[in-house]
Formats: C-alpha cells, sequence, structure tokens
C-alpha cells in the first residue's frame, strides 16, 4: 500500500457501503464514477484548483469517462483513489484513475474522465488558465 501512497501522492480515501452493492453482492459498476467524481474533486481541493476555478465564467466540464473493473469490490472495504493528469491540451486534459483495495492489496478499477474547459457564458471550449496549467503540470505523468 506504501507503493500505492508513494505513486499517488494524490490519493482519496472511500468507505466501501452496504448499499452500493448489488443483488451479485458486490460493489455496482455506477459506483465506481462517483468515486471518481468524489476523487476529481478532492484532487481539486488538494491541489488548490478549487480556488482558482472560482470564475464561474470557466469551467471543467467531462466530455466522456470510463471504467474498467479489474477485481470485484465487496463491502466491507476501503478504497483509495489515485489521481493523476495526462494528455494536457489548451482547452482539456484528462484526469486518470486507479482505485486500490485495501483488503485486497490490489488495484480493482482504473478509470479516466476527458476534461474540457467550458465558458458558461458563451457556451464554448475555454482556454485552460495559466494558473490551472501549472498546478496540472505538476501532477501529469505518461502513459
Amino acid at each position: 500500500m506504501q507503493e500505492f501512497f508513494e505513486k499517488y501522492p494524490i490519493h482519496t480515501k472511500i468507505n466501501v457501503v452496504w448499499g452500493e452493492m448489488d443483488a451479485l453482492g458486490h460493489v455496482n459498476n455506477v459506483s465506481y464514477f462517483r468515486y471518481f467524481e468524489t476523487a476529481r474533486i478532492d484532487f481539486l481541493t488538494q491541489t488548490g484548483l478549487l480556488s482558482v476555478l472560482s470564475d464561474p465564467t470557466s469551467s471543467p466540464v467531462l466530455r466522456d469517462t470510463y471504467a474498467q473493473y479489474k477485481r470485484p469490490v465487496t463491502f466491507p472495504d476501503t478504497l483509495y483513489i489515485g489521481s493523476y493528469i495526462t494528455d494536457i491540451k489548451s482547452d482539456r486534459f484528462t484526469m486518470r484513475y486507479e482505485a486500490f483495495s485495501e483488503s485486497q492489496q490490489a488495484i480493482c478499477t482504473t478509470g479516466y474522465a476527458n476534461v474540457v474547459m467550458f465558458n458558461m457564458k458563451t457556451g464554448q471550449k475555454s482556454p485552460i488558465s495559466e494558473d490551472m496549467l501549472a498546478v496540472l503540470k505538476q501532477y501529469e505523468k505518461d502513459e
């Protein structure tokens, strides 16, 4: 687990709850998208980007999101979602996730979200601000 924390300095702790299990006895697939959303907001908070995004006209919007399930997770468990950035462009970036199961001591799910900066007033894509770009580059990893 220490290797995971070293690899992902930005990580989010998620406690699996009973209500997230499905009829087959494991965490329902939709729960991972909630976990990733929680990790995404936590990433913005931990890196200080949430305050950079205080301008209500420019906002990050999901273009698409993806999950790959590697191992079923059951209650009780604690997951740690490691987050990092790839593919930074002028108006978009990709946030990647790895979910580590504490009980299994293994990566159980991976995923990503393609995020586009969007001007809420004009309804158009907008460039990533210099402040935001500087922070994103600190957490960028090659794939």
